[in-house]
């Protein structure tokens, strides 16, 4: 049964200067999303820099941020791998600790075609007990989904419940899922929230942006589910400059974690190569792009 909905922030992973984990910054911002009203949150996506982690150090970040979040929202993991035989080893250890759903990518070093992906997403299915979200994403995994493949993993596969739709353009290809699945598949949105409106338009039950931008996506999907759309544009349209910039392929973390750490929420902007590190023209760029938003919801 689909229970999530909403904005569901990627949370970014947090290091000292020196690179190692830093958890205390980690679990300040686990709260300070709750604080701005998430409906749930997500663990090692793009954003948290989950293919910059160790094992050792998925497991521990895993196992402290649930710890904080005390059943308060639910848990998005994100799991998989290239292989299936490790993508359900690593899914069923993220249940185990206590994920209520995954997120998981195809498998994209063989490009698998149609049938492989099913079989992948099918063998997961069949090894959990928890509601799976496939990440449809080929700017980054070069691997095609089309909505017809989707809806059909959503109507045949037992915990295929979500698809996180990254395919630009992504607004029609949520418009051809939810028709295609019939309510057998929950469609959310990516790329940072760049396509809200569009996306809420199209039926999309949410996004799932950054840690950064969280209290104006919580205020705009308000608005927007009090059927006040143009207040909620309005709002869209005020920090559409920031999500913009932040959509830069491998610089959007960086500039979360600026902007985290100019609100006091982490102590270090640091990234892992090969995430890029924005320099000192663009951490100049953000400031202003911040100080241009005036906002009586809390600062960015």
């Amino acid at each position: 049964m689909q229970y999530l909905k909403g904005i569901i922030p990627i949370v970014n992973t947090t290091f000292r200067e020196d690179g190692s984990l830093d958890l205390d910054s980690q679990r300040r911002l686990v709260q300070h999303l709750i604080g701005q009203g998430v409906h749930a949150i997500a663990l090692f996506g793009n954003a948290g820099e989950g293919y910059a982690l160790m094992e050792s150090e998925r497991d521990e970040l895993m196992s402290a941020i649930i710890r904080e979040i005390r059943g308060k929202v639910p848990v998005v993991v994100s799991t998989g791998h290239s292989g299936t035989d490790a993508a359900i080893q690593i899914s069923r250890a993220a249940e185990i600790a206590g994920a209520d759903a995954l997120m998981i990518l195809p498998p994209s070093f063989l490009k698998p075609d149609s049938q492989s992906i099913f079989t992948y997403f099918a063998a997961i299915s069949n090894a959990v007990r928890i509601p799976i979200m496939v990440q449809d994403a080929p700017l980054m995994t070069q691997v095609s989904m089309p909505s017809s493949l989707i809806a059909r993993m959503g109507r045949e596969l037992e915990h295929i419940e979500y698809a996180k739709i990254e395919a630009p353009p992504t607004a029609p290809k949520i418009t051809e899922l939810v028709t295609e699945a019939d309510g057998s598949i929950a469609a959310f949105g990516g790329l940072n929230g760049n396509f809200l409106i569009e996306e809420l338009d199209r039926g999309s039950q949410g996004i799932m942006p950054g840690s950064d931008l969280c209290a104006a996506f919580v205020h705009i999907w308000d608005l927007y589910q009090n059927g006040d759309r143009v207040a909620a544009r309005a709002e869209f349209r005020r920090y559409l400059p920031l999500i913009r910039y932040e959509l830069q392929p491998g610089l959007g973390v960086s500039v979360m974690k600026h902007n985290l750490a100019a609100q006091g929420v982490i102590a270090c902007a640091r990234v892992r190569h090969p995430t890029r590190t924005l320099d000192a023209i663009g951490i100049r760029e953000i400031s202003e792009l911040r100080s241009e938003i005036t906002t009586n919801i809390g600062s960015v």
